[in-house]
């Protein structure tokens, strides 16, 4: 009697944590973030495929628009100059020079074509092969108007990093008016709209809190633990993305 008693309480506990946003289950197996334009001709199959992957629990997905196609027709509503810096600070990072779109980085490690889902399994198993990603526990969890952020501590040879916070819109549709895809709505998955640094990581572990309310106009939440500085990113130690409503 007492061990059936045990199982609505357990179910009650699990819900209650899966509603609060907080990550329940296995580390995830990959960070994807997607380098797209809306004035990239080549880029709606991957933002497609982004919104395919993004329901996998396995993977925390972000979509990084970025301004350097603006010229040719079209601006990018929803880019940003630090995502482009970011994907140039990836190639010097990597030493291939490698910049186009669509690409995606696979737990700042490899990159591929990113509408070409073989090559992005393929680099998920490389970036995994390469070294120990994501194996830092991240939890989220959304309770009196606040997101609280916990990163559990690792062995003392664990490298640190940098803690951030990607205040994300989950699902943004565009109509986009001139240039290459004009004429054309078209929806983008885990845009990335705003990056918060929370702190360091240095190998122990550390609590942050921030109020829901810094965070409007975002219907979800990224936090990325990762090697390096954001002028030269490396490997994704950690991450966990939840839903912030």
């Amino acid at each position: 009697m007492k061990r059936r008693a045990l199982v609505p309480a357990l179910i009650a506990a699990v819900a209650s944590l899966v509603a609060s946003g907080l990550a329940v289950g296995a580390e995830p197996r990959a960070v994807i973030e997607l380098f797209t334009s809306q004035g990239c001709s080549s880029c709606p199959p991957a933002d497609r495929l982004l919104g395919e992957l993004a329901r996998d629990p396995s993977l925390v997905t972000m979509s990084l628009p970025i301004d350097y196609w603006d010229y040719i027709g079209w601006k990018d509503t929803l880019a940003k100059p630090r995502h482009t810096a970011r994907q140039r600070f990836y190639a010097k990072t990597r030493g291939d020079g490698d910049v186009f779109t669509p690409q995606v980085v696979v737990n700042g490690l490899t990159h591929a074509v990113g509408s070409d889902k073989a090559a992005i399994d393929q680099a998920i198993a490389e970036s995994r092969r390469e070294g120990a990603t994501l194996d830092l526990p991240v939890k989220l969890g959304v309770a009196d108007g606040k997101l609280t952020v916990n990163v559990l501590g690792a062995h003392a040879d664990k490298t640190g990093g940098e803690v951030w916070l990607c205040a994300i819109g989950t699902a943004v549709p565009v109509a986009i008016g001139r240039g290459e895809n004009g004429g054309h709505t078209l929806t983008y998955h885990n845009v990335v709209r705003r990056w918060v640094k929370l702190g360091d990581w240095t190998g122990t572990a550390r609590t942050f809190s921030v109020p829901l309310a810094d965070l409007e106009g975002a219907d979800a939440a990224a936090v990325i633990v990762q090697v390096g500085t954001a002028d030269r990113p490396g490997t994704m130690l950690g991450a966990a993305l939840a839903t912030l409503h």
